[in-house]
């Protein structure tokens, strides 16, 4: 038996000495047999060759040439134009009909049962037939193995709709289901980015990812009808997501627009992707269970592209609501989503991240850890779209304060975005840029962002007084409870020496009543040169706040000569500032006299 090329196409001769009466045609090949080896087997081709030998019969012959145009009118021939499997899947059952060995696979056994079918190769027609040969293979071979029955799955692709009336996808597919629902879910996962060799085998990887990766070969009709039997038996939620979101990363373009690797040409239109990914989104549990950074990113994707091509608003809610149960895994890059609406002047689609945060917030148990991490997503957010020209005052502080107070420890982020949305925004008027700076809650800046605050010209002047108001309250409150602690820890220190007694102790390092043992020396010198520390670090702050209270009632004075009212209700009419005037006054007078009192003290003991 060989193959050859004639000028009408590839042929196929079997070539056992006697001479050929039967041609078949299936598409492009062209077969010549032997009459008796087909009606032996197939009730098909019995039917067709006796057909064909009745009207040759009574036909006569009017040339005689050639040996093949002889042969050619005496053979009769057949034609399978749409044959399941084509000219390989019939060339494999032409050989099982001359008794030649075939090998069975879970590649070919759909189609050789397809192929049986056609031919109508049955058991009652001749024993041990290629029907009963291919279906005994299937039930006690392919539908035993979980990679196999995937494998056979695929191959029925192309040999729709026979192998679907004669059962294999049914019996695949309720394989696949219920071999899986046995599966020990640890095993389930979401592949990482590096797909899996096709070489592996599963003795040297997961098998949960292993079948994972082979399903994603479906095409998308046998891969929805494989989500709906796992779903039917009840399979879990967990496992059902991971495959639809392995399946959306391999077959809807967008999702991997990190990865440097060239994408593969796509072959469907953009019809046949909106239905597709509708279709995926569809399916998803009502709840998310496969929380991971991968996930996420999956999802973000397959919203830009629900995007792009204009997917139905519930597909896009569905994909938002997944996003926003597991918000604090995204990353920046994931959020910078451009903005595909004719409506909106935008770069970014700013409209959704609100949208997913308000899904997020909805959805949250109040976890401060989780609120932190999205209030620095967030933050960082801000400050990316702060720099779009088109972004407008109302939707900037729309979005910085959607986050509740928790969610932040520090403002200095916000403050650092706030700054650059009026660098990038000088045109908008004085009343937006104080709209824009009354988001920041001044007293949850560090000392160093206040530093900057105050010295930042860009600011409204309101910001700025309300920075170093705060400011000066951080710094006086440090300093009370510096003193409060140098006034208190001596006398402690007293109160815990032995027998009780109260030690004097001297600037100059020199103890004037106390143990004569030179270790208690040791000690008490020490503690000495701790407070010395102390009391010049007193100093230094005393003095900053000094220099505060002077550049605050400079700019009292200043307001004053402006308004000719009260700086008190300056600041009150203007600004909303209303705090006592008295918050600014210095407590010279009370810091002296303390000193004063200390050093008379020293004087007289000296004396």
């Amino acid at each position: 038996m060989a193959a050859a090329t004639n000028s009408k196409g590839q042929a196929w001769f079997c070539s056992t000495g006697l001479p050929r009466d039967v041609v078949v045609d299936v598409d492009d090949m062209t077969f010549h047999l032997h009459k008796f080896p087909l009606m032996a087997k197939s009730k098909k081709l019995h039917e067709l060759i006796t057909e064909q030998e009745a009207n040759l019969a009574s036909q006569t012959a009017e040339n005689e040439t050639a040996k093949t145009t002889e042969e050619e009118e005496r053979s009769c021939h057949v034609k399978f134009p749409d044959f399941p499997g084509g000219p390989k899947t019939f060339e494999m059952a032409a050989k099982f009909c001359y008794a030649v060995k075939i090998d069975l696979t879970s590649s070919n056994v759909a189609s050789l049962r397809c192929a049986g079918e056609v031919l109508e190769m049955f058991e009652d027609y001749c024993e041990d037939n290629l029907v009963l040969k291919t279906e005994r293979f299937l039930s006690q071979t392919v539908l035993r193995s979980l990679m196999d029955s995937i494998k056979t799955l695929k191959s029925c692709e192309g040999l729709m709709p026979v192998a679907e009336n004669v059962g294999v996808v049914e019996k695949c597919i309720d394989a696949i289901s219920t071999k899986v629902l046995a599966m020990d879910p640890a095993l389930f996962v979401l592949a990482s980015e590096t797909p899996v060799n096709e070489t592996l085998t599963l003795a040297n990887t997961n098998r949960g990812q292993l079948w994972i990766e082979e399903i994603t070969f479906l095409n998308p009709q046998l891969f929805t009808r494989l989500i709906t039997a796992m779903k039917g038996k009840n399979l879990s939620n967990e496992v059902i997501e991971i495959c639809l979101l392995r399946y959306a990363k391999k077959h809807i373009p967008g999702i991997n627009r990190a990865t440097r690797k060239p994408q593969p040409s796509n072959k469907h239109s953009e019809i046949d992707q909106k239905e597709l990914l509708e279709t995926i989104v569809t399916n998803f549990p009502q709840q998310t269970y496969s929380k991971s950074a991968l996930a996420v990113k999956i999802l973000f994707g397959m919203l830009r592209t629900a995007n792009i091509l204009n997917a139905s608003d519930e597909c896009k809610a569905t994909l938002e609501k997944k996003i926003g149960y597991q918000f604090e895994l995204a990353t920046l890059v994931d959020l910078l989503m451009p903005s595909y609406s004719y409506l909106s002047e935008t770069l970014y689609d700013v409209d959704c991240v609100q949208r997913i945060l308000a899904q997020f917030l909805h959805n949250v148990d109040n976890r401060l850890a989780v609120l932190h991490m999205v209030g620095k997503l967030v933050d960082g957010y801000l400050s990316e779209i702060a720099l779009d020209a088109n972004l407008k005052p109302d939707k900037f502080c729309e979005l910085a304060v959607a986050l509740p107070e928790q969610a932040r420890v520090y403002d200095d982020s916000l403050y650092r975005s706030v700054d650059v949305y009026i660098k990038a925004h000088p045109w908008i008027t004085e009343a937006d840029r104080e709209r824009v700076s009354r988001v920041l809650d001044c007293r949850k800046l560090t000392l160093e962002a206040c530093t900057h605050a105050a010295q930042n010209e860009r600011l409204p002047l309101r910001a700025v007084v309300q920075v170093l108001f705060f400011e000066q309250l951080q710094l006086r409150q440090a300093i009370a409870g510096t003193l409060m602690a140098a006034d208190i820890g001596p006398l402690e220190d007293s109160e815990r020496s032995p027998g009780g007694r109260q030690e004097m102790v001297e600037c100059d390092e020199t103890v004037v009543e106390g143990p004569e043992e030179e270790e208690e020396n040791v000690m008490w010198k020490a503690a000495v040169r701790e407070n010395r520390v102390l009391r010049v670090g007193m100093d230094s702050m005393r003095t900053r706040v000094h220099e505060l209270e002077g550049e605050c009632n400079t700019m009292k004075k200043a307001i004053e000569k402006i308004d000719k009212v009260g700086p008190a209700g300056w600041l009150t009419k203007k600004f909303g500032c209303a705090f006592k005037t008295q918050v600014c006054v210095s407590h010279k007078a009370t810091v002296v006299e303390t000193r004063k009192s200390r050093a008379r003290r020293t004087h007289n003991k000296s004396s």
